[in-house]
């Protein structure tokens, strides 16, 4: 299904009605483009979203009404869009397009892919796993009025990380911690550093114990005593005690501490400590499902304490339930996660009354925590039509004539502005590398069987110096073999897992091995590589780079790009263009197990790339735009 043969003379439409089409998100863009799937007569159209609907949804997506509010969005859009044409065939996934059944054998028999979402990791992860089963993508986006929409084939046109991404927004910890000024210093607070403590991370390792913030070895110590303390009341989660517990640590007795200091507080008032007891004798009166329910209105304090626990005792009965089972209870932020949701939007909001900061709705927190800028009904529409435009010079495999395309109503030219499909960039951390796939028997396969017979043997490394990373960092080069006598089950690798290789002498493109579970075992070794030719595998060298200047003097690698993010207190961080790039990952995870040492029981992490809730674990806390 992969492949993409000519069809001179032939009505794409015809062509249409025997594709298999995959259209990743149901919301805005996602309406419309189905809508116009299944009128323009595509045979089968397989939908994924792992959202609901909303309230706010309704005003432009126009497939839901009232009654579908809090239903899954794939299953209702399949509902209504059938209505339009009975002959073609739909099938909804109320899902995650990362979930492991959504595997890059399941891509590949698809004829074209349809990424309709409203954030960067995602569409990320969909380009990839594009580009891995070589399935043409069409990328489509709008930001209130203005749209976009871009055909991607593998080796053909450049993808969607060939150009880097807007750098997002970024706060120093001390900011986030000990001195916000602003509502979105106290979601991030809320999302990143409380939410992940006490449910998203195991109890010997935590978010803010990723820092390298040298600068400040005082700050590094308060935060790991903080986490230690965080990791104590974690213990007690489902008790009775625990709401309680968890309150009078992060809303008094850290609020007690931070006023102590009294050098921070000379140019700005304290905060002011608040007391579990005294503050729900003033709630107790408070209908608590009427509060919950309301996401427009501004929570009062006690509100927000009634939310605080209610969030809690539904979030720690997940953590009960999936312990009960034996699964892992880790539970992480998702803007349509209206547990964790409740509880950020609470904690941020009595966070920010302990400031004298403003609070927000639950609806506006929901919009801020999930980086969602507002949709506009037309624009949907154009794009997703110009989506199906497109659509129809890829099923005749006229990449020659497919455009990137640009709405941008207040432009001084026209409206629809197009430009010829770019060429792969050459320098693209994702699609420059050199993609190939293997079977694996993860119940042998361990490390060194990848390295030795797979890596040297099969691709030919021979030799040569190499390491081997996955996406949380190496674990594997030369100097680094501790890992080769464990199982890849063992070091989280499984299957559809993406394991990167990079040559130390940089003279060889890097490697993207994407690795498949083998459904038969393995006759004699529990690596085996899936290639389309018998020939011998060559790996491309890396294309050499342009001498830049720099400061007046050649450089023979590319400039170093640093973005300058938004300075607080007088600290300016700077974030790479591309934090969660293939070839951003080049540097060791090193964690310090246990007890301490010389240096202290400091988890730290170089260059780590962007988690799934956009927070680096670098020095500062990382909003995506």
């Amino acid at each position: 299904m992969s492949s993409d043969p000519e069809f001179d003379g032939v009505s794409p439409l015809t062509e249409a009605k025997k594709s298999r089409v995959l259209m990743v998100g149901a919301g805005g863009i996602g309406c419309e483009l189905l809508k116009n799937l299944v009128l323009t007569g595509f045979g089968e159209t397989h939908i994924v979203d792992l959202d609901t609907i909303d309230l706010s949804n309704l005003n432009r997506q126009f497939l839901f009404r009232q009654e579908h509010i809090k239903k899954s969005k794939a299953l209702v859009a399949t509902e209504a869009a059938q209505k339009f044409n009975p002959n073609v065939k739909i099938v909804p996934y109320h899902a995650n397009i990362k979930d492991p059944q959504f595997n890059i054998e399941w891509f590949s028999s698809f004829r074209i892919v349809f990424n309709a979402l409203d954030n960067l990791e995602a569409r990320r992860h969909v380009n990839k796993m594009c580009l891995a089963a070589d399935v043409p993508l069409i990328e489509s986006g709008t930001t209130g009025f203005n749209g976009q929409v871009q055909v991607i084939k593998k080796g053909v046109t450049a993808c969607y990380d060939c150009t880097a991404k807007e750098t997002p927004k970024s706060f120093p910890v001390c900011t986030i911690r000990s001195t916000p000024s602003q509502p979105i210093h106290c979601i991030v607070w809320g999302k990143s550093y409380l939410l992940n403590e006490i449910f998203g991370t195991s109890e010997d390792e935590s978010a803010f114990d990723h820092t390298t913030d040298a600068d400040n070895a005082k700050e590094i110590e308060e935060l790991k005593r903080e986490s230690e303390a965080l990791r104590s009341i974690r213990q007690s989660v489902g008790t009775p005690e625990f709401s309680e517990a968890l309150f009078q640590k992060v809303f008094n007795t850290d609020i007690v501490r931070l006023r102590s200091m009294e050098d921070m507080w000379k140019s700005r008032k304290p905060p002011e400590p608040l007391d579990y007891k005294a503050l729900m004798e003033k709630a107790s009166t408070l209908d608590k499902e009427a509060v919950v329910e309301d996401q427009q209105k501004v929570w009062t304090l006690e509100e927000n304490l009634i939310v605080f626990n209610d969030s809690l005792d539904r979030l720690s009965k997940r953590v009960m339930e999936s312990k009960a089972a034996g699964q892992d209870a880790v539970i992480t932020f998702d803007k349509d996660d209206e547990d964790t949701l409740d509880f950020v939007a609470a904690s941020a909001n009595i966070r920010s009354t302990l400031f004298g900061i403003d609070r927000k709705s639950k609806f506006d927190i929901k919009q801020m925590a999930g980086n969602i800028i507002p949709a506009i009904a037309t624009t949907n529409a154009i794009v997703a039509g110009l989506c199906v435009l497109e659509a129809f010079k890829v099923l005749k495999g006229q990449y020659s004539q497919a455009k990137e395309i640009f709405l941008t109503p207040f432009a001084t030219q026209r409206l629809l502005g197009s430009d010829k499909s770019r060429e792969p960039n050459p320098a693209c951390p994702v699609c420059s590398s050199f993609q190939i796939r293997s079977l694996v028997d993860f119940s042998k396969a361990t490390l060194n069987d990848f390295v030795e017979d797979f890596v040297k043997e099969e691709l030919g490394y021979g030799e040569k110096e190499f390491a081997i990373s996955t996406e949380v960092g190496i674990i594997y080069d030369p100097d680094e073999t501790d890992n080769l006598e464990k199982k890849l089950s063992e070091l989280g690798i499984k299957s559809d897992s993406f394991l990167t290789i990079t040559d130390e002498d940089d003279e060889l493109v890097n490697v993207v091995v994407a690795l498949s579970e083998s459904k038969e075992p393995l006759e004699d070794k529990p690596v085996k590589g899936i290639f389309s030719s018998e020939k011998k595998i060559e790996i491309p060298a890396k294309p050499k780079q342009p001498a830049t200047e720099t400061n007046g003097a050649a450089s023979d690698g590319p400039p170093l790009v640093v973005s300058l993010t938004k300075p607080t207190d007088g600290v300016t961080p700077a974030k790479r263009s591309h934090p969660d790039s293939e070839e951003g990952i080049a540097k060791k995870v090193k964690t310090i197990a246990g007890g301490a040492d010389e240096e202290g029981d400091i988890v730290i992490v170089d260059d780590a790339p962007l988690d799934a809730g956009g927070s680096s674990s670098g020095g500062a806390i990382v909003i995506d735009d």
